[in-house]
């Protein structure tokens, strides 16, 4: 019997390591930051009243009256990436600005139900769009792809005074379609995926290519370095896709370090083999060892 009390309790113990390695870190609540302005909240017009008070846990709005809230409708995704009016739309985010050079952060709250895109990958569509120096959470109820959130990021800083270039958060979607279309493809992933467009936009900023011959060869460099085979036809998909902010004048130098962040990122996930080998094997011997304390106690 004390066999199994050791068992219950080391099971216990770890279960609560667990936890508490994968649980999201939030800041503590500090009050509103009369300098930069209260957090904005942007809700999914089609939520429940019961799905947008879970989304308000989620994202840790303990006090409604020390954020701004706004909501985020079929028509906003018409209007902001030229979106389908009769969109439903469940994602949502909390955007905190922060101080100039603290960088972009993104914390998908609920990362089981946004489907299609990856923290790295909002980032990057964000830093597009010209969104710095700010904390992004994101959640849903219900899984979803995650454009919702984006646009609602988009409306938030807009209603706010700061307005984004549309033709800037247009290009920002089709980055994001983009990439999670090559994410699909065999062979690749969506960290690869991040990767690699973080790697053709710090290009980018370091050559300022002058013509889209000069965006062609960089996007084949990086395609060569990171050892990943496209199709004719979505190598031109990429290609156009830089094409267009070279001709809209994105100053990717501003925000370099950010795209190291990403990039660097993702290569620690990507080639942290050890990492996962080691979190697989944890798991893998600590279901063994709840499968056979169970056997031993029901036979």
């Amino acid at each position: 019997m004390k066999r199994y009390v050791h068992s219950i309790i080391t099971f216990l113990i770890l279960t609560t390591l667990v936890l508490s390695f994968t649980a999201p870190v939030h800041a503590a609540n500090d009050g509103i930051n009369e300098k930069l302005g209260a957090p904005i909240v942007v809700y999914g017009d089609t939520l429940s009243d019961s799905q947008k008070q879970e989304v308000t846990e989620l994202l840790e709005v303990s006090d409604p009256d020390a954020v701004e809230s706004y909501t985020v409708t079929g028509e906003d995704i018409a209007n902001y990436i030229d979106g389908n009016p009769n969109s439903n739309m469940y994602s949502s985010a909390k955007i905190t600005r922060e101080e100039e050079g603290t960088g972009l952060t993104i914390n998908i709250v609920t990362p089981d139900n946004i489907t299609q895109v990856t923290n790295e990958m909002y980032a990057n569509a964000l830093l597009t769009a010209g969104v710095e120096n700010a904390t992004v959470d994101v959640a849903s109820p219900v899984k979803v792809s995650g454009h919702s959130a984006l646009t609602g990021i988009y409306k938030a800083y807009d209603a706010e005074g700061e307005q984004l270039d549309k033709e800037r958060m247009e290009l920002a979607n089709d980055e994001l379609d983009v990439a999670t279309n090559l994410a699909d493809k065999e062979g690749l992933n969506q960290e690869k995926v991040t990767e690699l467009l973080a790697d053709i936009k710090k290009e980018i900023a370091d050559q300022n290519p002058a013509t889209k011959e000069d965006v062609e060869q960089i996007v084949e460099e990086q395609l060569n370095n990171l050892d990943i085979s496209l199709s004719e036809e979505d190598r031109q998909m990429l290609i156009d896709l830089f094409e267009r902010m070279r001709n809209l004048n994105i100053d990717f130098d501003k925000v370099k370090n950010q795209l190291d962040d990403i990039a660097s990122k993702v290569k620690d996930l990507v080639n942290d083999e050890g990492f996962w080998n080691k979190v697989e094997g944890f798991f893998s011997n600590l279901i063994n060892m709840l499968s056979n304390f169970l056997k031993s106690i029901f036979g």
